[in-house]
């Protein structure tokens, strides 16, 4: 395996976190550093303070088994990148810049056919139908090519780095691309199944999300592209008067005199008729949906719409 500065690569481990500089292992990082990674335990690992403030300025987002960046550099035994499917207008147009484990890149797989896209909130891939575990931890929305046909249920796939196909069940997938229902009903009903999920600053997986990486992964599920961050989502959408704002849109959020620094998606109002929320929460340090609380209503600046059919 040869990852080359200036070509593209994919990311070989289930999730895969982007930090802002190359980081020593220590106790804490060391399993989302390792190759699989340990995500999951990792997010275990810490308590509320540690996901929501602790991160800060070291993790900027995560990456999917599958998903393609451009290497910009090596340095030891890590890379710096770009990331092309996750926009970042502020930082770049090529995409999210940052330092991955060199370990936790792989050259691009070649060949396949159909394009899938994980249906489950996580999944394995199995060296062979119903075999051992090659990759655990495979969460929703990721990217998947299916080489060959189907066996009894199992989907063989592509695998960066390896000449053989993983298996993945059948039934843990979906068609990628624009779902036939692109309403705010769909939205909702995909960040739902994200409720409880903790708040991780720069999470972008069903282990661990934040406000705009919720927002990034249920329309990356639903075949929708927007910004990996809550500034440039706003900039993004369509402009909405709050009170006028339907279910699937977002609201966003900022201190007087400051940038956005938060964003959720517009919820149905409750049975008194006031608006509701349904975002990934620093102060419950899990994704929530919940009624407006009067600190919500004071650092509210605006509304927009996704134009996911444009």
């Amino acid at each position: 395996m040869t990852i080359e500065i200036g070509q593209p690569a994919v990311v070989s481990v289930a999730t895969a976190t982007l930090w802002t500089a190359p980081q020593q292992v220590d106790n804490l990082n060391a399993p989302a550093l390792r190759a699989p990674s340990g995500v999951r335990e990792w997010v275990a690992s810490m308590d509320r303070e540690q996901r929501v403030n602790g991160l800060n300025g070291k993790t900027l987002t995560q990456l999917l088994f599958n998903d393609e960046v451009v290497v910009e550099e090596i340095d030891g035994d890590w890379a710096k990148v770009v990331i092309p499917g996750q926009p970042a207008a502020k930082l770049g147009e090529r995409g999210y810049p940052g330092w991955l484990p060199l370990a936790q890149l792989a050259e691009p797989a070649t060949g396949g056919g159909d394009p899938y896209i994980v249906d489950a909130t996580a999944t394995s891939l199995r060296d062979e139908p119903d075999g051992d575990v090659s990759v655990a931890g495979v969460i929703l929305s990721t990217r998947l090519t299916a080489v060959g046909a189907p066996y009894r249920g199992w989907v063989p796939v592509t695998v960066p780095g390896q000449s053989e196909p993983a298996w993945v069940r059948g039934h843990d997938l979906s068609p990628a691309g624009p779902r036939a229902e692109l309403t705010g009903e769909a939205v909702l009903t995909v960040a739902a199944r994200l409720l409880e999920v903790p708040y991780v600053w720069g999470g972008l997986s069903a282990y661990g999300v934040d406000c705009s990486g919720l927002v990034h992964l249920v329309h990356r599920y639903l075949g929708v592209t927007v910004p990996r961050d809550a500034d440039d989502q706003s900039a993004a959408c369509k402009p909405v008067d709050p009170e006028e704002a339907s279910p699937g849109d977002l609201y966003f959020f900022a201190k007087e005199g400051r940038d956005i620094h938060h964003v959720g998606f517009v919820g149905a109002p409750d049975d008194n008729g006031d608006p509701t929320m349904l975002h990934a929460s620093g102060v419950y340090g899990k994704v929530v949906h919940e009624t407006f609380t009067g600190d919500r209503r004071a650092t509210l600046i605006g509304a927009g719409a996704v134009e996911i059919n444009g």
